[in-house]
């Protein structure tokens, strides 16, 4: 079998939890599958670089580069001497060399005073640039053959938007002709979240970029299964932090998991499943404290219950933005240029919803975004091509998926009449033409007991209702 396994930052970020990688991984070696790693930065460690990088284009003074430099050094060559004692020696020889490279680029910032994206993309690549040499050194602390490649060095071609590249088709060949040859004596390491432009200039694949790298780097090896390995059980029917009788899916559909993934459901993000969904590889989802637990399982077809709704995620934090007039209905070309001045400010919709009269056009934002979605439209107001734009930050949006809704009357009924019950108003509503998804906002407040209401109308902790 051959097998391509995450691990996330909690999954390496001490010495208790490498080495639980390494009982993971060492079974399936010893028996003769194949396996490659993409490991994260220990945790917290690129949120750490992204502050310095940050404070040493900004600070006037000397920032505390020295001090940061020493305290990675000191966090990981601790890590090391936990878990591959016998290659100390050798693994921090790399990991000094690392520092110094990264020490020399953060004090250019800091003369120039210039971060630009590609000089930041070099930066926040170290956190994997330091995590995937100790994990590669813990696998040889077991006899097990390892070598550690950045995202470049394993075939990863990308696009050269820095901050949130994409790879390209040719990663295929690249994947295949430099990894694959190292699966059959070794596990190879390769560092997530990062790859390089056909130029060899190094770039980050943006949020969740190590789940896309595993994607990736699966797809192009021809891996049996994916296997992505978290802190969480698996992909659950909602969000346990707010339903405490969420429960973990068996089994869903790429499509599903994509759908509430985009939605704020944080165990993968969309990007991550379309590589192995293209490749039709399984993709499974499993916690590294729990290896025994069998996850959630995402294919291409789903397995059919009587019960429609699958699960159902919630979004804070958004805005709602309407674009008003009388103005707007029958002109045509009103839509693309509300839309086209929203992605030059690269602004990102996230729900759209128009009414039939089409005056009015409601979109959802991220609260982050809200201001340049607000400069962006200002202007196409004041030329009279709409009447007003407002918008309300105090909103939450809702996702209810499942593949079972496509086909199957009454779904929005039981969802509409269940809010009505509840005194819950809706404010506004969107669903595709794919039936898998019915997305609404509410007001704020009403956010989380939104979510236990529907939670509990289809009776999603219960295991089974066939």
């Amino acid at each position: 079998m051959r097998l391509l396994m995450k691990f996330g930052g909690t999954s390496v970020g001490e010495a208790d939890c490498i080495r639980r990688v390494a009982d993971i991984v060492e079974p399936h070696h010893r028996a003769g599958d194949e396996v490659a790693l993409v490991v994260s930065a220990c945790s917290g460690i690129t949120d750490q670089i992204i502050a310095i990088a940050d404070e040493v284009v900004k600070s006037m003074e000397q920032p505390p580069i020295g001090a940061f430099l020493a305290a990675m050094r000191t966090r990981h060559t601790r890590l090391l001497g936990e878990v591959a004692p016998d290659y100390a020696d050798e693994v921090t020889a790399v990991i000094d060399d690392r520092l110094t490279r990264l020490q020399n680029i953060l004090t250019a910032v800091h003369t120039l005073k210039e971060l630009t994206p590609r000089s930041r993309d070099y930066i926040i690549s170290f956190g994997e640039r330091l995590s995937a040499p100790i994990v590669a050194a813990a696998l040889r602390q077991r006899g097990i053959p390892s070598v550690a490649l950045d995202g470049a060095e394993a075939g990863i071609v990308t696009t050269a938007n820095h901050g949130d590249a994409r790879a390209l088709p040719s990663s295929e060949t690249g994947i295949r002709n430099r990894v694959v040859p190292l699966l059959a004596g070794s596990v190879p390491v390769i560092m997530g979240f990062m790859g390089a432009t056909e130029q060899g200039v190094v770039t980050t694949l943006g949020r969740s970029g190590s789940d896309y790298s595993a994607a990736v780097i699966g797809a192009g090896i021809g891996a049996d299964e994916i296997w992505i390995w978290t802190d969480v059980d698996g992909v659950m029917t909602s969000d346990p932090r707010i339903i405490r009788d969420a429960r973990v899916l068996g089994d869903i559909s790429y499509l599903e998991v994509m759908e509430l993934s985009y939605f704020g459901a944080k165990v993968l993000h969309p990007r991550s499943i379309e590589p192995a969904m293209q490749k039709d590889i399984p993709i499974r989802v499993r916690n590294t404290f729990r290896p025994d637990y069998p996850g959630t399982i995402v294919l291409r077809d789903e397995h059919r219950e009587k019960r429609v709704v699958k699960a159902i995620a919630l979004i804070e934090k958004v805005a709602l933005v309407n674009v008003n007039g009388a103005q707007m209905i029958g002109r045509p070309g009103v839509a693309k240029t509300i839309f086209s001045a929203l992605a030059e400010r690269e602004v990102n919709v996230m729900m759209i919803s128009q009414g039939s009269s089409e005056a009015n056009i409601s979109l959802i934002v991220d609260e982050s975004h809200l201001e340049a979605a607000i400069a962006a439209l200002t202007p196409i107001a004041k030329q009279g091509v709409v009447r007003e734009v407002t918008y309300d930050r105090d909103v939450a949006a809702l996702a209810v998926v499942g593949a079972g809704m496509a086909g199957t009357p009454g779904t929005g009924g039981r969802i509409f009449s269940a809010l009505g019950r509840a005194q819950i108003n809706t404010m506004m509503i969107s669903q595709g033409s794919s039936e898998v998804n019915v997305s609404f906002v509410v007001k704020g407040g009403d956010g989380k007991r939104a979510l236990q209401v529907l939670h509990d109308e289809f009776r999603l902790s219960e295991n089974s209702d066939d």
